[in-house]
């Protein structure tokens, strides 16, 4: 195509003979009253150096066609501009602002006054200059970035300039373009409804595609803006694509997009030629189906974009100002034919890009390879070809208006005024202050699968709020459920939100853990220490509350051994009792056998005492029986034994008795040690009164499900020893007076008896200490210490039941005969006796060292 002269170079346009008349830009010349200008995008870009690539046929040729036929129409109704004839200058922009500029000088021509007094032809002679037609009005362009260009010209001039598709915010400057308006809606109003459809499916995170220039920009932005504004969803990439792309720059686009793969829903304002480009990139890359595409109105509903590459734009959501079927353009649009339409300079190449054959030229030699064009009276149109039309004659059709008027060459053509005029498809035609269309859009889904018609289906609309039918919607492969993109998947009960610095669509999930909850989607916050976490650890519940049950197998075996021992004690306390005069039961000391067989049968009680459910009576219980029993028995062996040590210390010195070896003596001696066991023990209870506590922290183990409150007595290890403390005394001083005692002969008293009862019971509570104190810090402190306690005590108990009474039981029961009375023995033959049978002992280790030094003179 030509370039447009210089101003100054049209004045050569008209000289004579010799004269060359200057070439014209490729443009529709429509004669008329009045003169409309027309901008189209009816060739696509073209790759570097060259202006124009391939014919475009919806945003192109459908849509002049539209202009078209709106002229036809309204000059054939006498009663809308009587006397008056419509005409029209239509250009071709090449989808390029710098080529549109170019081209729309031709509407100023007119209006530019030109100094052409110097100005002469070859002979001398005045230039016959053709004074250019004046153009009043302008309908287009079509992209935003021309528009603008365009429009910075036109209101040098004054010259008005209605667009039919350009959708850019920047347009909505009523101070800068105050000659602009349009039929359709800002991108704001676009962007806002593209939100709305975004938040309606559930998606938070995702990326924009825009191209250069002030529409792919201008739309993106307004869409970061309100996302901002509005919060809820956030921007993973916000990526343009260049004016002049190189090659591979798509493929890597498509690789930037992947490196957010959570943000799968893409928004993306581009002009057609760049989403075809795009969709192309991502079927190279293999990841069909994986993209998300919420297209602008360039999008639409066309299917050019689309072409070849209908799996990668399945489930594709678009977006489209509303409009209108005119009645009459199809039948108008479907007949035109290279012999009814040859004032569209543009139809021939056209017809040749859709039939995809070649017209043979004058001149031109045919290319062999080329299907050649037949040329039939009248043709049918496909139904790709009507797609997009009524659009474009509702836009172009509005170029026509109500209120001041549209001043012409020679005469001022007045429209009637109106509110809001109704256009030909019967919807009013509204602006406001700024001259835009208001804002009323229908959704659209590319549906592929599933459906008898593949192509674009009408799911929603938007005016100001959204209506979206969800359960109408299917994505790739047929599939029904709204796919995802989101940065972060919401947390799972029990976990709280680590938000990511800087994206507050983004979180990492951390689970509540230990005894902690959700006390909300930020926060965890650890429970009461008498509570634990619920299993999801959404709530705190009251912790299981446990005690040593009769049934547990920790209280088996102590109960076992009490029942026994308090049997057997019972058994030999009647025993006794029975044979209260016999030799061997008064030999044995009748009343500190009593009180200490009482005092093995509380150490054996004391078992029930510990396993029974703590509380006030209890706790008593367990305070002042425990020390208790133990305190009688080794106070009565104690007192026995000192007595049987202090008869015969006394007998190696004198014939004369010890003092306090009587019975009475004996008991004062036995109650005295056991009186303070019982005054400590009631001292204690008078200062801190017993009661039971639920101790939470014993069995707070890692794993809440497995913590427990244990209930039990106010009694803490230390106050436990102090209670048994005084008993252990007893036992040590007893052991003492035992390994004293060792040497008295056997068949004199019972000391070597009481010697191995106090060996055995100090092994015992050696044994008892580590275990007892061992298990301080394990999960089962309650069940073992009480069980070791209770076993240690039952252990003891027998040992003296056993080394002491049974041989005397087995003689009374089995043996009566030897149960008699022998002759009895005066302290001072005891004395005497003792005093033998030391000197014997003397006699017998001199004698042996005296042989052993023979054996060694030898």
């Amino acid at each position: 195509m030509g370039q447009p002269w210089p101003p100054l170079l049209l004045l050569l346009w008209g000289c004579g003979a010799g004269g060359q008349q200057g070439t014209q830009p490729f443009s529709i010349r429509i004669e008329g009253d009045v003169t409309l200008g027309g901008l189209f995008p009816v060739h696509a870009r073209g790759p570097a150096g060259v202006p124009c690539g391939e014919v475009k046929k919806e945003k192109g040729i459908h849509r002049m066609e539209a202009m078209l036929y709106a002229l036809d129409q309204i000059n054939a109704d006498p009663q809308l501009l009587p006397n008056l004839t419509l005409g029209a200058r239509i250009l071709d922009t090449c989808s390029r602002d710098t080529y549109a500029l170019e081209q729309s000088l031709t509407f100023v021509q007119a209006l530019i006054q030109k100094d052409t007094s110097d100005v002469h032809c070859a002979d001398g002679r005045p230039p016959l200059l053709t004074r250019p037609e004046r153009v009043v009005a302008v309908v287009g362009a079509s992209a935003s970035s021309v528009s603008i260009m365009v429009a910075n010209v036109l209101r040098l001039f004054a010259i008005p300039q209605i667009s039919y598709a350009s959708t850019a915010p920047e347009l909505s400057d009523n101070n800068r373009y105050d000659y602009f308006s349009r039929v359709v809606p800002p991108d704001s109003y676009q962007a806002q409804a593209m939100l709305d459809v975004v938040k309606a499916l559930g998606w938070n995170y995702v990326s924009t595609l825009a191209s250069e220039g002030n529409y792919g920009e201008s739309g993106v932005e307004a869409f970061v803006q309100i996302s901002r504004e509005a919060g809820g969803v956030c921007i993973a990439q916000s990526m343009k694509i260049p004016r002049e792309p190189r090659a591979g720059e798509f493929d890597k686009l498509i690789k930037r997009l992947m490196e957010t793969p959570n943000a799968r829903g893409i928004i993306i304002f581009a002009n057609e030629d760049d989403i075809k480009r795009v969709l192309e990139a991502t079927r190279r890359a293999n990841l069909t189906g994986h993209f998300l595409w919420v297209g602008s109105d360039s999008w639409g509903s066309k299917i050019s974009p689309i072409l070849r590459q209908e799996e990668v734009a399945e489930g594709a959501v678009t977006i489209l100002p509303k409009r209108a079927s005119i009645e009459g353009f199809d039948q108008y649009f479907t007949s035109r034919s290279l012999e009814n339409n040859r004032r569209n300079i543009w139809f021939a190449e056209f017809w040749e890009d859709d039939f995809k054959c070649k017209l043979t030229r004058p001149g031109a030699q045919p290319e062999e390879a080329t299907r050649k064009c037949t040329v039939p009276g009248g043709w049918a149109w496909g139904a790709d070809s009507q797609d997009g039309t009524g659009v474009g004659l509702g836009q172009a059709r509005l170029a026509g208006g109500c209120g001041a008027g549209v001043t012409g060459t020679d005469r001022a053509v007045s429209s009637p005024p109106c509110s809001h005029p109704t256009g030909s498809a019967g919807t009013p035609v509204m602006f406001n202050e700024n001259g835009d269309a208001p804002g009323r859009y229908d959704i659209f889904q590319y549906q592929l699968t599933n459906t008898t018609v593949p192509g674009y289906k009408a799911i929603g609309q938007w005016t100001e709020y959204l209506r979206l039918n969800i359960e109408e919607m299917q994505w790739s492969r047929g599939q029904q459920d709204i796919p995802s993109s989101v940065c972060s998947l919401p947390c799972g009960p029990g976990e709280r939100k680590k938000m990511v610095k800087g994206v507050p669509c983004c979180w990492h999930c951390e689970l509540c853990d230990g005894y902690q909850y959700q006390l909300d989607e930020f926060t965890c916050e650890t429970c009461p220490f008498d509570m634990r976490p619920s299993p999801n650890r959404t709530a705190c519940r009251p912790t299981p509350i446990v005690k040593l049950e009769w049934s547990s197998p920790w209280a088996v075996l102590p109960v076992c051994l009490a029942m026994a021992g308090i049997l057997s004690t019972t058994f030999v306390v009647v025993t006794f009792v029975r044979h209260n005069n016999t030799p061997i039961v008064r030999a044995s000391g009748r009343e500190l056998s009593y009180v200490l067989l009482t005092g093995i049968f509380l150490i054996y009680a004391i078992t029930f005492l510990m396993i029974a459910e703590p509380g006030v009576v209890v706790c008593a219980a367990r305070r002042l029986f425990l020390g208790l029993g133990m305190a009688l028995s080794y106070s009565a062996l104690l007192t026995k034994t000192n007595r049987i040590y202090r008869i015969f210390e006394q007998g190696k010195k004198a014939v004369t008795p010890p003092r306090f070896i009587s019975p009475t003596s004996q008991l004062a001696i036995t109650f005295s040690l056991s009186a303070v066991q019982l005054v400590g023990t009631l001292a204690w209870l008078g200062a801190l009164p017993p009661h039971s506590v639920i101790d939470y922290e014993e069995q707070r183990v890692p794993n809440p499900e497995a913590a427990r409150g244990v209930l039990k007595c106010d009694m803490s290890d230390l106050s436990l020893i102090c209670c048994l403390g005084y008993s252990l005394l007893l036992m040590v001083t007893c052991t003492v007076y035992a390994i004293k005692a060792r040497g008295v002969p056997e068949t004199f008293n019972e000391a070597k008896p009481i010697g191995f009862t106090m060996y055995t019971t100090c092994i015992v509570w050696l044994a008892f200490v580590p275990i007892f104190f061992g298990t301080a810090q394990s999960a089962e402190k309650i069940y073992i210490q009480t069980t070791t306690l209770t076993v240690s005590m039952s252990l003891s108990a027998s040992v003296s039941l056993g080394m002491l009474y049974v041989p005397k039981v087995y003689v009374i029961i089995f043996h009566p005969e030897q149960n008699v009375a022998k002759r009895k023995r005066s302290f001072k033959a005891a004395a005497t006796a003792v005093s033998a049978s030391t000197r014997l002992s003397q006699k017998g280790s001199e004698r042996q060292n005296g042989a052993d030094a023979a054996l060694a003179g030898k």
